[in-house]
C-alpha cells in the first residue's frame, strides 16, 4: 500500500493546489493523509476549507494545536469523522482524535496527537492516550498510522521509538508535522515502523515557514507584536511516501517528496 503524507498545509492557495501537486508526484496512492491545521489565513482550519481539502485529493485531514483558532470549525469537528484532532485533547473537546477507515480492503486507524514540549496549554501525556487508544481498539483494525504533531525533535523520535518497540500496537508509520521544515532522516525503524521527524510545510515559499518575512521581522528583531500573514512566493508541497505492508504492519521504505 502506498501512503502518500502532506505537510502542513498553509493558506487557501496551498489548500486549492493540493490536487495538482499530488498529481505532479506521478504517483498512484493508496491513501493520502493530509495535516490541514493551518489552512485558514495560516492559524486554523474553517468547514469550507476542510472541504477543499478532502475534494483536492485527501482521505484523512490530521492537525494540532492550532485547531481551536477558529471557532467555526467546532461543530464541523463533531460531524465529519474524517476531520481529527489531537487526541491528547479532553473528551469534553470538539471532534475525535482518531478513526478506523477502510481503505483498499483494509481497516487503518489513523491516530493524531500532541506533544507536550513547548506546546500551551500542555495537552495530556501522548504516551498513555495512544495505549488507552490501542487497547480499545484491539483486534478491530489491520494497521496504525500515527500523526504526532510536536515542536521539540526529540520527543517526535523518542515518542516513534516507543511506538516501534511495541509491535503489538502494528503501527506501520509514525511522522512529525508542525515545525514546517522538513527533515532528512527518514527511516524504517527496527521493529518496522516508517518513521521521519517532520513532513514539512505545503505553502508559499516565499516567506518564513509560511509567513511574510516582514510580520517575522517585527517580532524578532523588532520586538513589537505583529500579526502573521500569509507569504507569497511559489507554492511547494512537502510530504513523505510510506510503502507499507498492511499484513505485516510494517514499512518497507519511506522517501520524502517535494513538488
Amino acid at each position: 500500500m502506498k501512503l502518500l503524507v502532506v505537510g502542513d498545509i498553509f493558506g487557501e492557495a496551498a489548500a486549492a493546489a493540493l490536487r495538482g501537486k499530488i498529481k505532479a508526484l506521478g504517483g498512484t496512492f493508496d491513501m493520502t493523509v493530509v495535516n490541514g491545521e493551518n489552512a485558514a489565513e495560516g492559524r486554523g482550519l474553517t468547514p469550507d476549507l476542510a472541504r477543499e481539502i478532502f475534494a483536492q485529493g485527501a482521505d484523512v485531514i490530521t492537525t494540532g494545536n492550532h485547531i481551536w483558532d477558529k471557532r467555526v470549525i467546532y461543530d464541523y469537528l463533531d460531524s465529519e469523522e474524517r476531520l481529527l484532532r489531537p487526541a491528547n485533547y479532553p473528551p469534553s473537546s470538539p471532534g475525535v482524535g482518531y478513526g478506523i477507515y477502510n481503505i483498499s480492503g483494509y481497516r487503518v486507524l489513523v491516530m493524531n496527537l500532541l506533544g507536550t514540549a513547548y506546546i500551551s496549554p500542555v495537552p495530556y501525556c501522548p504516551y498513555e492516550t495512544s495505549e488507552r487508544i490501542f487497547a480499545r481498539e484491539r483486534g478491530k483494525y489491520d494497521f496504525a498510522l500515527i500523526d504526532f504533531h510536536a515542536e521539540a525533535t526529540g520527543e517526535k523520535l523518542a515518542f516513534a521509538r516507543y511506538i516501534d518497540a511495541h509491535r503489538e500496537y502494528r503501527a506501520a508509520a509514525v511522522w512529525g508535522t508542525h515545525t514546517h521544515v522538513a527533515t532528512a532522516d527518514e527511516r524504517v525503524l527496527s521493529g518496522g515502523t516508517g518513521y521521519i521527524t517532520d513532513v514539512g510545510m505545503t505553502g508559499p515559499d516565499g516567506g518564513v515557514i509560511g509567513v511574510r518575512t516582514e510580520n517575522i521581522l517585527t517580532v524578532m528583531k523588532g520586538k513589537m507584536p505583529a500579526k502573521f500573514e500569509v507569504a507569497g512566493g511559489n507554492i511547494q508541497l512537502h510530504g513523505a511516501v510510506f510503502d507499507i505492508d498492511p499484513e505485516g504492519a510494517v514499512s518497507r521504505s519511506v522517501r520524502r517528496v517535494t513538488v
